[in-house]
């Protein structure tokens, strides 16, 4: 359907009468027309019979129900993006935001909002929150029983603005104090290591052995437009360091942007083939790396071998990493079979809209640089070309518990009690969540035991001596 129809969509709830009284006196409807007809006849049904009388609220919802629950019969990428949704939206794509820095949570017993983790270097750590504090008011506003939407809609806006907060803290003197802070641009950092430094928790080590010389470093979240900077600088580090050898870290990345996996991939790619695109009429866009800008480059007798992790959660941008860099010869990848997400989405922005609105639309497959398209349909013809596989020898299968204590540490990662120094009593590290039965989900009593990453490594190493 055109977009001008779904724009028009859009504003079907706040008028269905209007829609009806025109639709009444129009000309002979086309194709598109009666399509829309039929949703306004629905509409209109509902308006006059349904058990309780919607509010323009409800309408609102219904039809952007209607239109995702179509969307996604096309396929489970493609949706519709009202005003709230595409703000954030733009806001995981851009990495940045102006907001205090901290990650919000709910407090059990009081069921006021509190600081999960301050951001190392954001307005609320350098002021001194910790982790744990309770955030009492925003502004004149209590938290109590607030949504953390809600709370992030009143701490968020433009970059310089105040906003105050009314913290407590059990054992401060006096427990509640205001703090009014200056909203800063928060960068959602994607990159990231082995363990935050001490000294200074922005800033990451990245050998698992110094002696080995083989660094780790972890793509988290997913690929916005900070991923191929923080990259470059990330590996900048680790080679003025004397790194040997390294590990790119992409389980449980859900991808994110095709411009980023492009940039990440050509990296460590002096040229060839990246990645292709086709749309539905057969048109290619071919990306190939540049010969200028790589990093890492293997010399003579420092072979710099490269390794990618991957797992069942490994999608799209990320499995446009793997790829590239496997079928280049670049890097082994190791771990479990990646999840098979080969299409690509574009965010088609809805004329008129007001306010705005977009559908985020499949109009792409990708291709690996071998020719193949690694999407796993599951309403068509099986084959085994989907997914991203381990190298011959390399697959590691893990466990559900090896997979939950995988995800704990990789949440202990991103957890930081506070500025050194600030006081306060958070803990040093982050408390294992427990169920509804308080007990821990995760037994972390013992190391954790990465046999992904040890594989890697034991692979590196091995290359490392040729």
């Amino acid at each position: 359907m055109p977009l001008r129809n779904l724009a028009w969509l859009v504003g079907v709830p706040a008028a269905v009468l209007v829609g009806l009284a025109i639709a009444s006196s129009a000309p002979a409807p086309d194709k598109d027309y009666r399509l829309v007809r039929q949703i306004v006849d629905v509409l209109a049904e509902v308006d006059a019979h349904y058990v309780r009388e919607l509010s323009d609220a409800d309408r609102q919802k219904l039809v952007e129900d209607m239109i995702n629950g179509g969307l996604h019969q096309l396929d489970p990428h493609s949706e519709y993006l009202n005003a709230d949704d595409l703000k954030q939206f733009e806001t995981s794509s851009e990495g940045t935001y102006g907001g205090v820095g901290i990650t919000l949570g709910v407090d059990p017993k009081t069921r006021l909002l509190k600081v999960a983790t301050p951001m190392p270097g954001g307005p609320a750590y350098e002021a001194g929150l910790v982790a744990d504090d309770l955030i009492v008011r925003v502004g004149d506003q209590s938290t109590e029983n607030m949504t953390i939407d809600k709370a992030r809609e009143l701490i968020t806006g433009p970059v310089g603005t105040p906003v105050t907060l009314t913290l407590r803290r059990d054992g401060r003197a006096p427990p509640e104090w205001d703090v009014t802070l200056a909203r800063a641009k928060i960068e959602r950092h994607p990159v990231g290591g082995l363990a935050r430094r001490k000294e200074d928790p922005a800033r990451w080590e990245w050998f698992p052995n110094p002696a080995d010389r083989i660094a780790v470093v972890r793509l988290k979240g997913s690929f916005n437009e900070l991923t191929a900077k923080e990259l470059r600088a990330a590996v900048a580090e680790i080679e003025a360091a004397g790194g040997r050898g390294l590990v790119i870290d992409l389980r449980d990345n859900p991808g994110g942007l095709l411009s980023q996996a492009i940039e990440v991939a050509d990296l460590f790619l002096p040229g060839g083939r990246i990645v292709s695109t086709k749309d539905r009429r057969g048109g290619e866009r071919v990306f190939s790396a540049k010969a200028d800008g790589t990093v890492f480059q293997p010399e003579p007798g420092n072979p710099r071998p490269m390794a990618v992790l991957v797992n069942r959660n490994t999608a799209s941008a990320s499995e446009i990493v793997a790829a590239a860099l496997q079928d280049a010869g670049r890097a082994v990848v190791v771990g479990e079979r990646s999840y098979g997400k080969g299409s690509v989405q574009k965010l088609l922005r809805l004329a008129g809209s007001d306010p705005p609105a977009a559908v985020k639309l499949t109009t792409e497959t990708y291709w690996r640089p071998s020719g193949k398209n690694i999407h796993r349909y599951p309403d068509a013809k099986e084959t085994d070309e989907w997914g991203v596989r381990p190298d011959a020898g390399l697959e590691v299968p893990t466990t559900e518990a090896e997979r939950l204590r995988y995800l704990l540490e990789m949440m202990k990662l991103e957890y930081v009690g506070g500025k050194p120094g600030a006081g306060g009593a958070a803990p040093a590290t982050m408390p294992v969540p427990k169920g509804a039965d308080g007990k821990p989900l995760v037994d972390d009593s013992k190391a954790f035991d990465d046999r992904v990453l040890n594989k890697a490594v034991e692979v590196l190493r091995e290359r490392m001596k040729g």
